[in-house]
């Protein structure tokens, strides 16, 4: 028996009430193929006992009647959700209607690359089988309308609701698409507020897996209302590796922490220039990712180099995630980030 035959067949395996299987969350962890026997681990991170219950049976629902798999053995090593994710539903957030899981995507400063994370992340997400939503929360300088390339105007429908714009299979909504485009947005703190709320619950979602929010930089009044009022599933936080970045980033870690939203990681972002002869520039530094996720003890979820082909397809209104993961090395590291972001969702 082939290993990769039975992880193909464990892709029919769903976890529980998301559309996605547990072999693309990333929970399948090992798979052993002896003679008479078939041997698979899968760790989960859930407070709730029917979850493992349920993956176990359909593990054998599945694998059972293949042929030549033995005794098939299916072993559920369940690990406790931290304490800072249990906390993040505490009282006084409420969920978005239409929307089982809120991710924001954040930075301490701007000019770090925290709209292309956010608008590759969610393409990468959704090119996995799940229904994504984007909500460009950052009203002085929106940028997910161009990322996407599109100009539409949303409509309303009959509940006075917005109806969000659909590109690439992500339902988006900025306000990039209500204004021209040399037009800014003078509003004051108050009235931003106010229009980001609307932007999050006046907005047709339609049933998401994930809706990504995609924070303006710092820790100001936008995201605090935000991450203070919704209940935000865990944030990401961009960075660069040099130090001045990195200082900010804290800033932003710190801020998550005052609300006991969970920190799903990080991701370094500008991480290298690699030139035509294949040798690669630290431009910005190097390791200052990795060294501050180790001292803040979450995940480096990836590094992402600079490069022209994302760029450029960024700026035509087609993100990198697009491309064929297999071909395209930047392409593959964000749909690498965006499994391990749906694993860590999925274990809450």
């Amino acid at each position: 028996m082939n290993t990769d035959f039975v992880r193909d067949a464990l892709r029919q395996v769903r976890y529980p009430g998301f559309s996605r299987d547990i072999v693309s969350f990333g929970l399948v962890k090992e798979i052993h193929c002896d003679a008479g026997e078939t041997r698979v681990k899968i760790e989960v991170q859930t407070r709730d006992p029917q979850v493992p219950e349920q993956l176990f049976r359909d593990c054998h629902a599945v694998l059972d009647g293949l042929p030549d798999v033995g005794t098939v053995k299916v072993e559920i090593e369940v690990k406790d959700v931290p304490a800072a994710a249990a906390a993040a539903g505490s009282v006084g957030k409420s969920s978005i209607p239409g929307v089982k899981h809120v991710i924001a995507v954040a930075s301490g400063k701007g000019g770090v690359g925290k709209s292309t994370v956010a608008a590759n992340l969610a393409v990468a997400l959704a090119r996995d089988g799940a229904r994504v939503g984007l909500c460009d929360c950052d009203l002085y300088g929106p940028s997910i309308a161009h990322m996407f390339g599109s100009n539409e105007r949303p409509l309303a429908n009959d509940k006075d609701e917005i109806i969000p714009i659909v590109a690439h299979g992500i339902r988006l909504m900025s306000m990039g698409f209500l204004l021209e485009e040399r037009s800014p947005v003078i509003v004051r703190g108050p009235m931003a507020t106010r229009y980001t709320q609307q932007f999050l619950r006046q907005v047709a979602w339609d049933d998401l897996d994930y809706l990504v929010l995609d924070l303006p930089p710092g820790t100001g009044d936008i995201q605090l209302t935000i991450v203070q009022t919704v209940s935000v599933d865990g944030a990401v936080i961009v960075t660069t590796p040099q130090e001045v970045a990195l200082i900010d980033a804290r800033k932003a870690v710190a801020m998550f922490g005052k609300v006991n939203v969970p920190i799903l990681g990080l991701v370094e972002n500008m991480a290298w220039f690699e030139c035509d002869a294949g040798k690669r520039h630290a431009i910005f530094g190097e390791g200052g990712g990795r060294r501050e996720a180790a001292m803040l003890g979450v995940p480096l979820l990836g590094q992402i180099p600079i490069d022209i082909t994302t760029r450029e397809r960024g700026d035509s209104g087609m993100p990198v995630a697009l491309a064929d993961p297999a071909t395209h090395p930047v392409s593959a590291a964000f749909h690498h980030i965006a499994d391990q972001i749906a694993a860590a969702v999925a274990g809450r």
